[in-house]
């Protein structure tokens, strides 16, 4: 399937109100950051070079407000642009809007996907044999944690109960003690936006899109605004054992960023955050199609509990950092015969979205088949010395 989009579904859906910064490719120049204004974007490369140096500015509102910078393009040509088919290379098109931050995930910040990842563990990564073991759970331990505070009296209580039963797992671990699991998703420049494709390891038989909100954090560890990502994910590697975790969400093109930064200002904020719904769609080549819908509202760890774990006195991160929140969304719809499960196939068309924040749109195909990556941080800083932005 190929991938079309438009700027009319790609925005949020109040438009350019919100303060909306995107990171786009110059065909003539690399890449720039930039303002979304009017029907417009603005190049922010004299206001600062990088995503992560423009974030990082102190009064950027104000900054942001009085910035001049050459017109790139119109947004609507921009988005058109940015879907890999039928893209023109010689006008620009979107890319992830981060670059040099670190790219980091929470896992099993809900108590629905919590109980996905008992399962795909205790499978052992086997689609076939998830059913049986779902519903074994279900009844032993109910299918509703979300009320169960990570790290609470009550939860410490569940932990000897469950460990007495023999059903403990790290997943559980994480779910509901007192550490929130943070892994890294992929190096700093390694995110790809909307309109291209995500990556699949060959090795995988049993795969699925995480949509969630990413929070963006500035290097004080103040969230600053947030986007969509896509936290691509490979359940039979993972359930196979933990410590593939690495090997399970760090691949090309695994992760998914965009299609712009919304940062908080009087029309976006992070209490909408946390009342944000998620929906996706996966469309195949084969006619399947499913749909689903999250809330951030049934998160088991605030955003700021999220990030304080990821950054304090025990690490910091002079360049910021994007965090994917987690997704209470773990598909089971079958796909391919009965109690197979849902899987992905190249070629599936993965559409996230939230009306704050837009749309973000990706075809799935093996991680070595997709463009190489291959603009990493040392291109970057030759492309900023040869404009002498350095």
């Amino acid at each position: 399937m190929k991938i079309a989009l438009d700027a009319a579904t790609t925005l949020p859906e109040d438009g350019t109100a919100g303060t909306l910064l995107a990171r786009v490719w110059l065909p003539d120049a690399g890449p720039v950051p930039a303002l979304l204004r009017g029907d417009d974007m603005i190049d922010l490369s004299r206001v600062s070079p990088t995503m992560a140096t423009l974030l990082a500015l102190p009064d950027m509102a104000a900054r942001l407000a009085a910035a001049e910078g050459a017109r790139i393009g119109s947004i609507a040509d921009i988005v058109a642009n940015s879907a890999l088919d039928g893209r023109d290379p010689a006008r620009p098109w979107l890319l992830a809007p981060c670059d040099l931050q670190a790219v980091k995930a929470c896992g099993v910040t809900f108590a629905s996907s919590m109980l996905e990842r008992v399962i795909e563990s205790e499978a052992r990564g086997d689609a076939m044999a998830a059913e049986g073991i779902r519903r074994t759970l279900s009844a032993e331990i109910g299918s509703d944690l979300s009320k169960v505070k990570p790290g609470s009296d009550q939860a410490m209580k569940l932990k000897a109960a469950l460990v007495e039963r023999g059903l403990w797992s790290p997943y559980l671990e994480v779910g509901i003690g007192p550490d929130a699991e943070v892994f890294t998703k992929c190096p700093p420049m390694a995110a790809v936006g909307t309109g291209v494709e995500v990556g699949i390891h060959a090795v995988s038989e049993w795969n699925n899109p995480e949509p969630e909100i990413v929070v963006v954090v500035d290097p004080s560890g103040t969230i600053i605004g947030a986007t969509l990502g896509n936290d691509v994910n490979l359940r039979d590697v993972e359930g196979r054992s933990a410590l593939l975790l690495g090997k399970a969400k760090d691949n090309n093109a695994s992760a998914a960023i965009g299609p712009f930064i919304r940062l908080f200002d009087a029309t976006f904020g992070l209490d909408d955050v946390r009342a944000a719904d998620v929906s996706l769609r996966v469309e195949g080549d084969d006619g399947f199609a499913l749909d689903g819908k999250s809330s951030m509202r049934l998160i088991s760890r605030d955003p700021t509990e999220l990030v304080a774990h990821t950054i304090g006195p025990h690490h910091q991160y002079p360049d910021g950092f994007l965090l994917y929140t987690g997704t209470m969304f773990a598909p089971t719809k079958d796909r391919g015969g009965p109690g197979k499960g849902f899987t992905h196939h190249p070629g599936d068309i993965v559409t996230i979205s939230s009306p704050r924040l837009g749309q973000l749109t990706n075809r799935v195909e093996k991680a070595h088949d997709v463009e190489p990556w291959t603009f990493g941080t040392s291109a970057l800083m030759r492309s900023l010395a040869a404009r002498q932005l350095l």
